[in-house]
């Protein structure tokens, strides 16, 4: 895109180029402070799915690549226009390996931002890197390490919560990796709707099967006559377990299904070596924020940064917002299978 010093180039990922992508990943597995949501096929999700402008950006030197910027542009009527690394992901922001090259891909992204006119830049990051921008404090983290042995991580889950997970194995649950995500959309479809939220489309979590293979991955825990009662999308990246979406039918609290899901997967984990369960973004003093608390998690929290052109004050465009009540009571009623049809046009501009 520009050239901004002699030694660095910042550059555009090419969505069609194999080669560019898998140069990408290939930093992205190597740099200490890349995610799981800074991967390439990111940018293909957001484009095909959603239907948003992606900005994949890098900078090099040498033909090597120092540091990368995802980044997402989601203009919505309703919840305005933003340019944001990344729509979608709970991490983003800059993954360097220097400061010259983060700086210089936080200066393009601030050029990107003034030229396409947006109402803020959001950098979605772990830790704070722009005290004088103002930041989001509503979300946290829950990151635990996985102990090598599957006795001594389940002793690790406080005792209450460890008794909802051997009522679930007493009551004859059982768990499965599933090949598609049908079952596992249901779940969540219906889960969100009671929630009041609108649900993403089926065609993004066939998508994030496709595009991340193995590294996604559905697992389904069902009742003792067969019948899926919760599920969970997970992700896979290094030495990590990142369980992001989930579902439950009404009857899961009863049997202690999700407390059986989740121990599964920590479980499953376990046994292929891995070292860290990252539970997942939760909104501050929430149910879920309380259910990891439950679980011997504790809170780390997440500063999304803003680079503010036409507010004064970072949106919140979450359900916290008292503004969204009676948007959330009227999504409870509607006809699931309006919801299924009508959400995804909303929620594809939550990212």
């Amino acid at each position: 895109m520009s050239d901004v010093s002699s030694a660095l180039i910042v550059r555009r990922l090419d969505l069609h180029s194999t080669g560019e992508a898998a140069r990408w990943d290939a930093f992205v597995q190597s740099c200490p402070n890349a995610t799981f949501f800074h991967r390439a096929g990111w940018q293909v999700l957001i484009r095909e799915v959603f239907r948003h402008d992606t900005y994949f950006l890098y900078a090099e030197a040498a033909g090597n690549i120092r540091g990368i910027l995802p980044l997402g542009h989601v203009k919505s009527r309703l919840f305005g226009n933003a340019l944001t690394s990344l729509p979608f992901s709970v991490y983003g922001g800059v993954a360097a390996l220097d400061e010259d090259a983060a700086s210089t891909l936080e200066r393009e992204a601030e050029h990107l931002a003034q030229r396409l006119d947006v109402d803020h830049l959001e950098l979605r990051n772990v830790q704070r890197c722009h005290t004088d921008w103002p930041v989001q404090d509503l979300y946290v983290t829950f990151r635990k390490s996985i102990a090598q042995k599957e006795e001594d991580n389940l002793l690790a889950i406080p005792r209450k919560q460890r008794a909802m997970v051997r009522k679930g194995i007493k009551n004859g649950l059982t768990s499965h990796i599933d090949v598609s995500v049908d079952r596992f959309f249901a779940l969540y479809a219906d889960n969100v709707h009671r929630h009041g939220t609108p649900a993403l489309p089926k065609a993004y979590f066939n998508g994030l099967c496709r595009v991340f293979g193995p590294d996604c991955e559905v697992l389904t825990v069902c009742a003792p006559d067969g019948r899926p009662v919760s599920s969970v999308l997970s992700f896979y990246f290094r030495d990590e377990v990142l369980p992001y979406y989930a579902g439950d039918d009404e009857a899961a609290r009863e049997l202690a299904a999700n407390d059986f899901k989740y121990w599964e997967l920590m479980r499953l984990a376990c046994a292929r070596g891995l070292k860290v369960f990252d539970y997942g973004r939760s909104k501050q003093n929430s149910g879920s924020y309380a259910f990891k608390k439950n679980w011997g998690f504790e809170p780390t929290p997440l500063h999304y940064e803003y680079r503010l052109y036409k507010s004064d004050s970072v949106p919140q465009n979450n359900p916290a917002n008292a503004k969204y009540r009676l948007l959330i009571a009227a999504w409870r009623r509607m006809p699931i299978a309006l919801a299924n049809w009508l959400g995804p046009k909303i929620a594809r501009n939550l990212g």
